[in-house]
Formats: structure tokens, sequence, C-alpha cells
């Protein structure tokens, strides 16, 4: 039975739980598991609030895996969806261009640093990853060094699910069965630092620096590239990255004519506090890779923005084959493009009140003063509007089977207290919207504090 022949709201829901048992897969999901919890089928969103199909409300703790800026159903971002559909939902960029992609083009090129001038659409971060990779391969080629075919990524480093940016990662939790598939890469250690608040408790990136010194200096002829993720691996974890080993990574890297690929899928858009991460080492790489929050959780898409100088590279002849073969049927989708074009205006001025600095303090603070010492968290980390707890039994106590899924628990218990997050493993990440207030980020802390010491009474 559709859901317009649907009785009621039960019936509604029951319907809805039954195609989505018998007919979904969802991502990064064990499905058997999923299958035996209570279902949560969102319906609709207002602010950094979420609403199930039973009407439940719900602080949206991990900013809809990490896209939404301004909060959901924003007015000014409505608007301006609702006006570019009046005129054109999708035209192809494939030869063709349209006014909104050619300004989001020109408006990136405008705000990103020095040098990156030139932008290549696609529709989510490993693809842009990808693309950033596929390009550094062939400017090579071009150039007549057709030795460097090498990759050098971060340990623990996430860039994607497509063979390109796995194999330029390091992160066998998620990719290692697919090892036999990938190509040759090499890794070097990631740097260590813990910091809350603004405060760096411990922090060390000799060990890293000194192994990229000694792949560049062993290989660098051969090497096309190196990727990272700057000042916070997302998906490892929130592991944070010392201040100051990012600028000594370029340096490196341009020394040894090398790539440098940051992939800001995560920590671009204001997510650190301003809306390029690398803008705070004044780095400038040749490939800046940007997704997620560029559309503020609207609709799917990425850019890889890069320099002239590689753009150039592969100008000539139709019969030179020099041109990048590559692309998405989406690629600059209209839609998309003034959904960031909006939303890159709403953060300029977001920026520029003071209003994101605030809430960065406000969110670190309270981060500190709940978790800092709890006896079931582990050091806490925590940089702009993102944070990370490990959970642990408590000091002396061994540690749990992994079948407890004590993270997994502590997120289904968070949902009875209003509060949506997502686990890794024990470890709970804390992505808000950029828009949070103080109060919500006091709900925020307070309820997943009181979900943890629940968990840990069973």
């Amino acid at each position: 039975m559709g859901l317009a022949h649907a009785n009621g709201a039960v019936e509604a829901d029951t319907t809805v739980d039954r195609w989505d048992r018998d007919h979904s897969w969802h991502p990064f999901t064990q499905m058997a598991e999923y299958c035996a919890t209570p279902p949560l089928h969102i319906e609709r969103g207002e602010g950094c609030w979420l609403w199930d199909t039973e009407g439940n409300r719900y602080l949206d703790g991990n900013a809809s895996i990490w896209t939404n800026a301004h909060g959901h159903n924003d007015p000014d971002i409505n608007a301006a969806l609702i006006d570019q559909v009046g005129k054109v939902s999708h035209s192809t960029y494939l030869g063709l261009s349209h006014p909104a992609g050619a300004e989001l083009g020109a408006r990136l090129a405008e705000l990103s640093p020095n040098g990156l001038d030139r932008v290549v659409f696609s529709d989510n971060g490993s693809n842009a990853v990808e693309i950033a990779l596929k390009l550094s391969f062939q400017y090579w080629q071009l150039v007549g060094r057709h030795e460097k075919r090498l990759v050098v990524g971060v340990e623990n480093g996430y860039h994607g699910d497509t063979f390109g940016a796995m194999a330029a990662g390091n992160s066998g939790g998620f990719h290692g069965r697919f090892d036999p598939w990938l190509f040759e890469s090499r890794s070097i250690p990631a740097p260590y630092c813990l910091e809350v608040n603004g405060e760096g408790e411990s922090s060390d990136f000799q060990r890293s620096l000194a192994a990229l010194e000694a792949v560049l200096d062993r290989e660098s002829e051969q090497i096309a590239a190196l990727v990272v993720e700057p000042l916070v691996q997302g998906p490892a974890g929130m592991k944070l990255m010392p201040r100051g080993f990012l600028k000594a990574v370029e340096a490196m890297c341009r020394e040894k004519e090398v790539h440098l690929i940051l992939d800001e899928v995560f920590v671009g858009c204001g997510r650190m506090g301003t809306l390029f991460a690398c803008e705070q080492e004044s780095v400038e790489p040749d490939f800046l890779c940007l997704a997620k929050g560029l559309t503020a959780g609207y609709l799917p898409l990425a850019a890889t923005v890069t320099t002239e100088s590689v753009y150039a590279a592969f100008l000539g002849s139709f019969d030179s084959g020099n041109g990048f073969y590559h692309g998405h049927t989406f690629t600059g989708n209209p839609l998309a493009a003034r959904v960031a074009l909006t939303s890159l205006q709403k953060l300029e001025a977001l920026m520029e009140s003071g209003k994101l600095d605030a809430t960065i303090r406000r969110f670190g603070e309270r981060f500190a003063a709940v978790f800092n010492g709890h006896p079931n968290v582990a050091p806490a980390r925590q940089r702009g509007l993102a944070a990370a707890i490990d959970l642990t039994p408590g000091h002396g106590k061994p540690a749990w089977p992994l079948n407890d899924r004590v993270g997994l628990q502590v997120c289904l218990e968070a949902r009875k207290h209003g509060l949506l997050l997502r686990p890794l493993l024990d470890s709970i990440l804390i992505v808000p919207p950029l828009v949070i207030s103080t109060e919500e980020i006091d709900f925020l802390f307070e309820n997943l504090k009181a979900a943890i010491e629940a968990v840990m009474k069973r």
C-alpha cells in the first residue's frame, strides 16, 4: 500500500519501515545489525533539528554526515534553489556552460589560496580527490615526467571509496580487503596532537616529517603527489594535526617537485573557523578538494581547484590527446551551483560578523567542561566545530569486546534524549551545523553525557 493510501501515521511508518528493511542497503552499515535496531525515519528539518515520522525531535549532532552549515530548511538557500528551478534544473557542463556554474567557478577561484584559478566540478568528495590524482598523473606525463606515478598518503588517511582515493589513503579499517586491487602508494606516520578549546596538551610531528623526508629523498623522482587532510583527519576519528605540520609538508613538496593535494572535503567551508583550513598556515596547494559543506547539506557537488600552470599543460590540438577525459553526468549542476553560491555568501557573513568564532569558542569551552576528566572518556580532542571522544570502561578495566558495540549503544541511547549522533566503533564524533546556538551546544553535550552514563550503568 502506498503512503497516499495509508490509514494514519502508524500505518505509514510501518509501510516505510517495510520498504526500508526489504529493499535498502545502507552505506557503512552492517545490515543485520541495522535490521535488529528500532527504525528511525527522518521526515523534515528546521534549523539544527530533525523530526522523524512519529513527530519526535532530534538535534542533528553530526550535521547530516558533516554537510549542514546553515541549518535545515534555510530560507535563503530555499529561495535560491526555487529561483533556479524556475530557470533550469540541469544542463550539461560537457562543452556547454551556464551562469550558475560559471559564477561559482569564478567565486571559488577568487576565494581559494593564491594561484588556484581553475575549477573542475564533480559530485562528491571521493571524486574530487580522484580528479586531483588523475590531473596530477596526467600533468606529469604531459610535461615529460612519465616516471612520476607514486602517491604518498598519511597513516589513517581517508579520502573516499573510489579506487584511486582508497589507494591514496591508508585506511585499512575501511578499505583493507581491497588492497590487492589498489595502485602502488607510500604512506607516512600520522602526527600526534591532543587539543581542546585551542589549548594543545601535547603534540609531535617530527617522526612524520622525518619519514616524509626519507621517502622524498629516496623516491621523489617517482612521486607525483602527496595527499593530506589539513588540520583534522575526520574519518580517522578526528585525529588532530599539530600546528606547523602542514606548512612543513608544503615546503618539502615544493623542494622535491611533488604536487600537494589538500583534501578539505570535511575541514573546508567554515568547519575549522576559516573558509579553508589551509588558510590558517598560509599554505598554497596544487590541488584543493571541496565537497560536503560546499552546498550546506542540500545537494551533491564537489570541486577540485587547481593552478593555471596545471591547466595549461592540458591545452593543445584535438589530436594531441592532451585533454582531460573525465566527467560526470551532473557535473556543475545548476541547482547545486546556485546553492553553493548562496551558502558561500552566508558563510562569509557568518565569519565576518564574528558569530562563527564565538560559536567555536562556546563549543570548545562546553566540550572541555563536560568531558575533560570524565572517567569513561579517553583524552578528548576538539578543533573548530569538530570534536571526538573515545569511550573507555575506566582506568584499569579490560576493554569491551568489539561486538558489545558500546559506541552504537550510546548513540541509540542519545536518541532517547533527543540527539542524533553516529559512532566510529567506540568513538563518538561530534560535528554540529555551523549555526548551532549556545543553548543547543549545552543541550548537545548535556544529553550526550546523560546517554553515556545511562549506558555505563548497564
